[in-house]
């Protein structure tokens, strides 16, 4: 198995499920950063390169020109990681429809760059990134969370704290999900709960649901990024706490 910090531009293609052509054509449009070049001159591509052609296509699904796409991701720190470039996707994402794809194990394993056991996959199905059909060779599989899900393969945690932890994640989501559209149904529908809004406000209303709701991810995002920090800062102590990198005040 080709290691996922040492890709050739074949394997990168593959993996992003794009071809070799659009990737030289990202590069020359300066989308993509230049590969490491190793020996015999032959380039190689790491994780970074692979979370930014899924934030590219993200943005492409999105209705962004290629001159938007450049000027996004001009306003981007150029030191971010695969990781970081997965949450930028992941906001991006947050306000497109819900969207999964049919695939084979086979096109799973090309876009993974692996095999994937049955273990695999129950694996990635705690973690919402598939769902089994009646056919067990094709899978409904959300494209969004599937390379994020198979870099978790490797990390050694039990499928049951991994079904813990969605559990968690899904229960508190609800909650500020259930509690941010009370705010928002008081605040905006509520000077109409006697006659109700006609059409047109109606309509009115929505859209403005819908522009909010990205902002609202975003504020999520960012709160709970910082409230892991600090959990991370108690639990190890100071000096053993990640770099600060989001720009919040120290407490």
């Amino acid at each position: 198995m080709e290691s996922a910090t040492d890709l050739t531009v074949d394997e990168l293609a593959a993996r992003a499920g794009v071809t070799v052509r659009t990737i030289r054509f990202y590069s020359t449009r300066g989308l993509l950063p230049p590969p490491e070049i190793g020996p015999r001159r032959v380039g190689r591509y790491g994780p970074d390169h692979l979370s930014r052609l899924a934030l590219i296509e993200e943005l492409q699904h999105q209705g962004l020109t290629l001159s938007a796409i450049e000027r996004y991701l001009e306003q981007l720190p150029p030191d971010l990681s695969a990781q970081d470039l997965a949450i930028h996707r992941a906001l991006v994402a947050s306000w497109a429809p819900d969207k999964a794809e049919d695939a084979t194990r086979d096109q799973l394993e090309r876009r993974v760059g692996r095999g994937l056991t049955e273990e695999d996959l129950d694996r990635l199905a705690a973690m919402g990134v598939l769902v089994r059909t009646e056919d067990p060779q094709v899978f409904r599989v959300d494209p969004g969370l599937l390379h994020l899900g198979a870099r978790l393969l490797d990390v050694p945690i039990a499928l049951e704290t991994i079904l813990a932890a969605r559990t968690v994640v899904i229960e508190h989501t609800r909650s500020a999900a259930r509690e941010l559209s009370r705010l928002f149904k008081d605040e905006v529908w509520g000077p109409h709960r006697e006659g109700g809004p006609d059409a047109e406000e109606r309509a009115r209303m929505k859209s403005l649901s819908a522009h909010m709701q990205p902002m609202v991810v975003q504020a999520l995002v960012t709160a709970f990024q910082r409230s892991m920090k600090q959990e991370l800062r108690e639990w190890f102590g100071t000096e053993g706490a990640p770099d600060r990198r989001d720009g919040a005040p120290e407490e």
